[in-house]
């Protein structure tokens, strides 16, 4: 990590936060699309429990009184006037249009008087749940993977006298229903009894699809905004940043080094970021000013530096030559010049030695 580029962790430390918040987000987002869906869903079945209902009230009050008189003389049994038929017949109509082909609706019942109508072990259970806690409105889902199905259930009760004429006992039935279903099923029913459970399938499937579609359409967006998001940063850091930080850092260096740096202080580099009006500008002109004096400083030392090497020099030449006139090989070359002279007759004084040196 401390050979890494300031870019590169910069880069780095948004990632981080990019994938905790896109994990954070996600999350949330998708539970949210989730429960929109199973709004959605619920809301599908809720509406289509509501119509049957109403069918099913239409055929009681309005069908099933004008039909009285010929179910009573007709040899076969006219199922129009059954409330359940009217209503399982409109919905099987309804699933005829694209796309509720997986709809499905039923009133099942433990003895039921058309075999459409039996109760599953998963309908029995519910309908065993309705009868003995009085439950109202009951939803969730039955099955696994793609044969899941999500299911809002009512409790069938036996709400008016009219009910009973065809189901108290085969006795009392019309000769026309014991001729087309029979005398086994369908009797015993009291008013105020739960004899079925009202039952909506809605397939889950293509609303959970549609709503993993919009997730990943969102998070697809998200993620090329913030990945371009990044790339712009990058570059503003760069040119912000980094950039002007490269500058005064090549120029610290010729200042550690003792390179010659004079040119750089008039560089058009260092003068367009001591040109900026933020902290990094403000932050050159200092180090600008720093520099130029540690140049003029270190211009000035070189000159005392050069001087006293000058006098240290001529300081050592003076004490070689007092060294070399104080020896006793240099007074006994002395004296024999001093011997030869008088031998040859001279009588001129001989100088002192500082001056024959000179």
């Amino acid at each position: 990590m401390s050979k890494l580029t300031l870019s590169t962790r910069f880069t780095l430390i948004l990632s981080g936060v990019f994938l905790v918040g896109i994990l954070v987000g996600g999350t949330t987002y998708w539970r949210a699309l989730q429960g929109k869906a199973q709004e959605q869903i619920a809301a599908q079945g809720t509406l289509l429990l509501n119509t049957m209902s109403a069918v099913r009230g239409y055929t009681s009050t309005h069908v099933k009184p004008l039909l009285a008189e010929s179910l009573a003389q007709s040899e076969h049994f006219i199922p129009e006037t059954v409330p359940a038929f009217s209503a399982r017949t409109v919905f099987e109509n309804f699933r005829t249009q694209a796309g509720f082909e997986s709809y499905l609706y039923k009133e099942a019942t433990l003895s039921p008087t058309n075999p459409l109508d039996q109760a599953d072990d998963f309908e029995s259970a519910l309908l065993q749940k309705m009868i003995t806690d009085s439950s109202g409105e009951e939803s969730g889902y039955r099955g696994s993977g793609d044969a899941r199905l999500f299911y809002i259930a009512r409790p069938l009760k036996v709400g008016a006298e009219s009910c009973l004429e065809c189901h108290t006992t085969p006795e009392n039935a019309p000769a026309s229903l014991l001729a087309t279903y029979g005398d086994k099923g369908g009797f015993g029913w009291e008013l105020g009894q739960t004899i079925a459970v009202q039952i909506i399938y809605v397939p889950p499937q293509k609303v959970f699809d549609a709503a993993w579609q919009t997730f990943l359409l969102v998070m697809s967006v998200f993620i090329i905004i913030f990945a371009l998001t990044i790339l712009l940063i990058n570059a503003l850091l760069r040119h912000y940043v980094i950039q002007p930080v490269k500058v005064l850092g090549g120029l610290a260096q010729k200042i550690s080094a003792d390179e010659n740096f004079s040119s750089d202080l008039e560089g058009s580099a260092l003068h367009s970021v001591t040109a900026r009006v933020d902290e990094l500008g403000n932050l050159a002109q200092v180090f600008k000013k720093m520099a130029a004096d540690v140049f003029a400083r270190t211009g000035k030392l070189k000159e005392q530096v050069q001087q006293l090497i000058i006098k240290i020099d001529e300081i050592r030449r003076k004490e070689q030559v007092t060294a070399v006139v104080e020896s006793e090989f240099f007074n006994d070359l002395q004296k024999r010049a001093t011997e030869l002279r008088k031998r040859d007759g001279g009588s001129e004084d001989v100088p002192p030695p500082d001056e024959e040196i000179k």
